[in-house]
This record gives C-alpha cells, structure tokens and sequence, in this order.
C-alpha cells in the first residue's frame, strides 16, 4: 500500500467497510454516524472523505491517491446517508443533480413538539450567520436571505417525543433544525436551535434515511433508505 494514507485498524476498517451501502467505479453511499465530519474543517478531526480514500486504498492494495468527491453534506450531529463520487464526471452530475433538485433527500427527525398541522410545508427565508454557525428564518425576504423550502408529516408518537418525516425542496444551511424550530418543534438533542438537553452522545435526533436519484453514468434509478436509531430508554 501506498504511503499516501495511513493504515486503519481493523475496528476502522471493518466499521467502514459494513456502512457501505453501494460502490461502484463512479459512487459510493455511504451511511454516517452522528459526529463524523464528512469535509474537513477547523477542528481538524479526521473527516471521513480521507477515512474512505484510506479504506480504498488499503482494501485494492492501492499505491497511488484515490478520489473521493463531495457533492453535498450532512452536518456533524446529524447521521445518515451520504453520497460520494468517485470520479470529477461523477461529482459534476451529481452536484448539478443536488442543484436542479432531481436528487431527492427524506430525513426523519425526533422533535420535543407535535407540528401543528401535523403535515404541511414550511417555506421562509433563512439567513446564515456563520460567525455562530447558525441560520435564521424569516417570513419574508431580506437581505442576505435565500428561500427555503421543505414538506414535512407526523409519522409517529413516542413516549415523550414525534417522529416527523422532512423531504428538503432546497438545501440550505441548518435548514431542516432552523425550520422545525421556527414552528416551535425542536429537533432532541439540539441546542443550538432550542432543545432543552443535549444528547448523550452530543449528536442531534435527525436522521437522513432516504435517498432517491438516477445514477450519474447508468442512468438507472437508485433508491437507499437505512432504519433511523432514535429509540432508547429516554424516548
């Protein structure tokens, strides 16, 4: 193997290789667990874009680089499916797909409060404010703002919490925790947009369970969903 990536324990290497849902030469999916970075950035941990070059690397006795594209990102807390490109054509079509809306993302979130209606559609306009890495909504445009837009349904009561089902129309920065808070259903565990306590864990209760969208190369539809793992002895 090549000296470019370092060498994963077998724990790291078996953990990757069972969250891989699907690879071929031009995709890989992904599912990500709550705290993993998917890009790297100003902590400087570890993101899982050189985790999984490392793991190619290492598994096809690799002795160049490998590429791994990012065409779109899940937040740090939150876990999910996330898809990778493995060539630049791949990332090209798959990023213009996330662009034109022709990829669709449903995530599953565990809130504190009922949506009232308990299906509908939030549309606002939300505005980051990345020296608190932290995005506002508001009820008409303003400066700096751009529109967002998702649907969402109550799919199902826990003990003390709702399962809400949220499929984004656009994807803007904290749009899903931003939006739910702004009708006052806080996703569990984010304080950062009104829950009460955090998780254990310091993830949040959101989940990207499903994904839907033609393959960039095959052009054959391609469905993943992977189950959420909200339930525990506080819910």
């Amino acid at each position: 193997m090549s000296g470019l990536f370092r060498n994963l324990s077998d724990k790291e290497y078996g953990s990757i290789s069972s969250r891989i849902l699907y690879e071929d030469n031009h995709i890989l999916i992904f599912d990500k667990m709550p705290g993993e970075i998917v890009q790297g950035d100003k902590t400087g941990d570890e993101p899982l874009t050189e985790k999984l070059k490392a793991f190619i690397a290492q598994r096809d006795n690799k002795p160049g680089n490998v590429y791994i594209g990012i065409p779109h990102r899940i937040d740090r807390p939150v876990s999910g499916i996330v898809i990778f490109a493995k060539t630049s054509k791949a990332l090209e079509r798959i990023s213009n797909g996330f662009k034109n809306g022709l990829i669709h993302k449903t995530y599953l979130a565990l809130t504190s409060k009922a949506p009232d209606p308990p299906e509908g559609e939030i549309r606002s306009y939300i505005k980051r404010n990345e020296k608190i890495n932290k995005s506002f909504s508001f009820q008409r445009p303003e400066p700096g703002t751009k529109e967002a837009i998702l649907r969402y349904r109550l799919v199902e009561n826990t003990r003390n919490y709702f399962i809400v089902e949220v499929e984004l129309l656009t994807g803007r920065h904290h749009q899903i925790r931003c939006q739910l808070a702004s009708i006052g259903c806080p996703i569990k565990g984010d304080l950062k947009y009104g829950a009460k306590r955090p998780n254990p864990d310091k993830s949040i209760s959101l989940h990207a369970y499903r994904v839907e969208f033609v393959h960039p190369v095959k052009k054959e539809k391609m469905v993943f969903t992977v189950p959420h793992r909200f339930f525990g002895p506080t819910v």
